[in-house]
């Protein structure tokens, strides 16, 4: 028997999109900071490094047992905890007196942030429909934007960079205090859609059901793959533009940040677009997209065509993230969802951390001009494992959600 359907709580959906906002923070101030934490501790430059390797560790961790966890714990308590984590490691930042306690601060954080990160994807992904999916990550490139701010703030006013991780340790108590105040409202997703209908609770699948799914495994490496292109592009695209096209440092700094305002413009048009259209349609529409800003990247010597295909993979990267969060369903199974999304969240974690550093040691062994080729090989592979993951069907024994309403198809099918 049916039931009347709701779009999500507003309230819900506010604090999904403060978390990731909350995200970002730390992501876009450690930058600005470091150099008043390294003067500080009296510690070499590259010390920034057992942060960032530290971080990792814990974000991919945390992700990926998240995954497996949220079932049991719920979605709710999941939330909280990690986000009371993520502020007591910001605390801890605050008050450290020397570099040992902020790397172990940043495994603290990595660990919050991968449950915070892979928890609201896995909720999202069964509560919120294309365009709401499609926001929740663009307020996380917010988020990235803001934190620079804040920090930038503090010093200008004369305040320590501890002033700066204070002030995000204080939003994120309060995001905490909020996510603990509304644990039960997250334990019931609303349809994304009209039409949607709950189904009966079913009992969790076995673990290795899960592993032995080959979507779960080809999606993870997607994952890894998308967030890879990402992240070598708005890297290596400055030292591609001033050495290998003959910008000039000012007018190259702009022209990557065109390339990140893309990729937020994007996900706030194309939310919109893929609701109307649909996921799949809108997304090898994107992933084609990529593959020609890629091409045009790659045509040597002009600049003109670098900087317009950065621009294009910006904006036709902007939905892959969260659509592809958005139908993992679709591809695995609902059962299967959570776990396969905290798996993909880990992956992408990982390409993030692997390629683009493998992609600097080849640029040092040949130059720099072997980004566009290399875009464009990862931009192909990423649309034969998409394709090779939607075309396969789902059994119908595995399909089944472990509790709440089923998400209605939305792309089209």
């Amino acid at each position: 028997m049916s039931t009347p359907t709701a779009p999500p709580r507003a309230a819900l959906l506010l604090l999904a999109y403060l978390a990731f906002v909350s995200l970002g923070l730390p992501d876009g101030l450690l930058g600005v900071a470091w150099p008043s934490i390294r003067a500080d501790f009296d510690v070499p430059t590259k010390a920034v490094g057992l942060l960032l390797t530290a971080g990792t560790v814990g974000y991919l961790t945390s992700s990926v047992l998240a995954g497996f966890t949220l079932a049991r714990v719920g979605v709710g308590a999941l939330l909280a905890g990690s986000t009371l984590l993520a502020s007591l490691a910001l605390i801890g930042y605050t008050v450290s007196p020397g570099l040992t306690v902020i790397v172990c601060c940043a495994l603290l954080l990595g660990l919050g942030s991968g449950a915070i990160d892979s928890g609201l994807n896995g909720y999202a992904a069964g509560a919120f429909g294309p365009r709401h999916m499609n926001w929740l990550h663009a307020f996380f490139g917010l988020g990235v934007a803001i934190g620079p701010l804040i920090i930038t703030g503090a010093l200008s006013a004369g305040l320590a960079w501890r002033w700066g991780y204070g002030i995000m340790a204080a939003a994120q108590l309060a995001l905490a205090a909020a996510f603990a105040l509304t644990v039960r409202a997250w334990q019931r997703r609303a349809p994304a859609e009209p039409g949607a209908t709950p189904a009966p609770s079913t009992p969790p699948v076995p673990v290795r059901s899960t592993l032995l799914l080959p979507a779960v495994w080809s999606g993870a490496a997607g994952f890894a793959l998308y967030v890879a292109i990402e992240v070598s592009a708005g890297l290596w695209a400055f030292l591609l533009l001033t050495e290998g096209r003959g910008l000039g440092a000012a007018v190259a700094g702009v022209c990557v940040s065109a390339y990140w305002g893309s990729l937020f413009v994007g996900r706030v048009v194309q939310g919109v677009v893929a609701e109307r259209l649909g996921s799949r349609l809108v997304l090898r529409a994107s992933l084609a997209g990529m593959t020609v800003g890629a091409a045009l990247i790659a045509v040597p010597g002009s600049a003109a065509l670098a900087v317009l295909g950065l621009v294009v993979v910006g904006f036709a990267a902007a939905p892959v993230f969260p659509l592809l969060t958005l139908t993992t369903a679709d591809r695995v199974g609902a059962a299967h969802a959570d776990r396969a999304i905290g798996l993909q969240i880990g992956a992408a974690g990982l390409g993030a951390a692997l390629v683009p550093g493998g992609l600097g040691v080849l640029i040092d062994m040949l130059s720099v001009q072997v980004l566009g080729p290399a875009l464009v090989v990862l931009a192909l592979a990423l649309i034969v494992l998409y394709e090779l993951g939607a075309r396969r069907p789902v059994r119908r024994d595995f399909a089944q959600p472990l509790s709440g309403p089923v998400r209605p198809v939305v792309d089209g099918r």
